[in-house]
C-alpha cells in the first residue's frame, strides 16, 4: 500500500473516529446546573480540545497501523472486505 493511499485512509478514519470520541466523558451545563444564559442546557460545560484531539488520533493510528500490520503481513486487502452492493447484470 502506497504513503498516499495510507495517508488517505488514516484521514477518513481520523474523522469518523473524531465523531465516535466527542461524546465521550462530556458532562453538559445541565450535568453541571452552570446554564450560561443564550446557550442550550445540553451544550458542553468543559470542551477539551486537546484530549478530543489527542485520543483521536492515538485510536485512529492504532486502527490504521493495524490495517496496515494485516495487509502487509497476512496479505488482507481492500478486495477481500465483502461487498456491499450485489452485483446486477
Amino acid at each position: 500500500m502506497s504513503w498516499l493511499t495510507s495517508g488517505a485512509i488514516y484521514f477518513i478514519v481520523w474523522w469518523v473516529t473524531l465523531f465516535a470520541v466527542l461524546p465521550i466523558g462530556v458532562r453538559t451545563q445541565d450535568d453541571e446546573s452552570q446554564v450560561v444564559p443564550g446557550t442550550v442546557a445540553s451544550a458542553p460545560a468543559k470542551f477539551r480540545f486537546f484530549r478530543v484531539m489527542a485520543v483521536t488520533t492515538l485510536v485512529s493510528a492504532i486502527i490504521v497501523g493495524g490495517w496496515n500490520f494485516c495487509s502487509s503481513y497476512f496479505g488482507v486487502s481492500f478486495a477481500d472486505l465483502p461487498h456491499i452492493m450485489p452485483d446486477i447484470r
